[in-house]
């Protein structure tokens, strides 16, 4: 195995040559076929003994799309593996395909994710016209990319006027947490982009502008409980930056890319899995976000959630598996993909985009 990246690096695994790059590979560490030879029980037998296999969707609430790879940043903890050397975006007329569906189906919400979604060329057109149909339009943001460089730096006002509801990542509200965890500097950029996004109304009492901030733990754990996060960020943030936002979501590292570079390296790989399988929650799977969440990929295939996506775990066949071939009742008709992966999201209080599900 090569050494995990080092906070200051600007290369994502991929860029590195790194084996865990290979979606396939990454599988056959969670199943016990390479790297590790310990073997976990199936989370599918998990399920099966509950009566909830075949797992099946309850309908497509939210159209999440990852307009690419591309980002500002190389989190050690990223599932996607994004970073400024990655190049896949995706294209105009992908998304004019999904501006297509949205418009003759009723799903509610957008949620538009990366890399730095603001960095595909066409992110601000197609937050208009999903605007213009009367659609919640999610965006997944970084703070840093605000102020990465002056083209971005208005984006407060750009969300603030098509009435985005903004969900950023702060690891914690120390410095020295979330530069580990997301790379020097990172901390001060994040605190100045969530200023600059109350400025403009977001996370205000009394204002219609969301701001939720993501919470993920910065080692080997599960997160605490979420409504004690949420009021521990609330107090710092107001007492030593002024800083007010709507709420925090925790959610739980899922075992994939760079995250399991870090636990494979630093040795806590079995250690969390363990802690997973522990954590298991029946409560927690009627929750799980594949089950009102289509995942579209960069390149248009479809996937049941985003961690399905970075593992190449594309949606039955019987779904028909690319936005070119969408079938809204073959869909909501589909098997949901397992793995051992799906631990993660069913561990404790549960964990989905939108934090605990139980």
């Amino acid at each position: 195995m090569k050494k995990t990246i080092a906070k200051t690096s600007k290369r994502s695994l991929k860029g590195l040559g790194h084996a865990l790059s290979d979606s396939m590979i990454q599988l056959k560490v969670l199943n016990g076929k390479e790297l590790i030879d310990t073997q976990f029980t199936p989370f599918s037998e998990q399920l099966k003994a509950m009566g909830y296999l075949p797992l099946k969707p309850t309908g497509i609430e939210i159209f999440q799309m990852n307009l690419g790879k591309m980002c500002n940043q190389v989190c050690k903890h990223c599932h996607v593996d994004a970073g400024p050397d990655r190049k896949e975006i995706m294209t105009k007329q992908t998304m004019e395909r999904c501006l297509e569906i949205l418009a003759a189906t009723d799903i509610p919400t957008v949620d538009l994710t990366g890399g730095a979604p603001e960095m595909n060329p066409h992110f601000r057109w197609f937050v208009q016209e999903v605007h213009r149909l009367g659609k919640k339009v999610i965006d997944r943001c970084n703070l840093t990319i605000i102020l990465a460089n002056p083209k971005y730096h208005d984006l407060p006002q750009f969300f603030a006027k098509h009435q985005v509801e903004v969900v950023s990542s702060l690891p914690y509200f120390s410095a020295s947490r979330t530069d580990s965890q997301r790379g020097d500097g990172v901390f001060e950029a994040s605190i100045k982009a969530l200023q600059m996004l109350n400025e403009v109304g977001y996370g205000m009492e009394g204002s219609e502008l969301l701001l939720n901030l993501v919470y993920n733990p910065t080692g080997a754990f599960l997160p605490a409980a979420q409504a004690g996060l949420e009021a521990d960020f609330k107090r710092q943030l107001k007492r030593k930056f002024d800083i007010e936002f709507n709420s925090l979501y925790a959610i739980t590292n899922i075992p994939i890319s760079r995250f399991l570079d870090y636990l494979l390296e630093s040795n806590n790989y079995e250690n969390y899995m363990e802690k997973l399988l522990a954590a298991f929650n029946p409560a927690a799977v009627g929750g799980v976000m594949c089950r009102n969440t289509l995942s579209v990929g960069w390149d248009g295939y479809l996937y049941d959630c985003d961690f399905n996506q970075m593992l190449d775990l594309k949606v039955a066949p019987t779904a028909h598996q690319h936005i070119n071939d969408f079938d809204l009742a073959a869909l909501n008709n589909r098997n949901i993909i397992l793995n051992q992966h799906c631990y993660g999201c069913t561990a404790g209080a549960g964990s989905s985009c939108g934090g605990e599900t139980v």
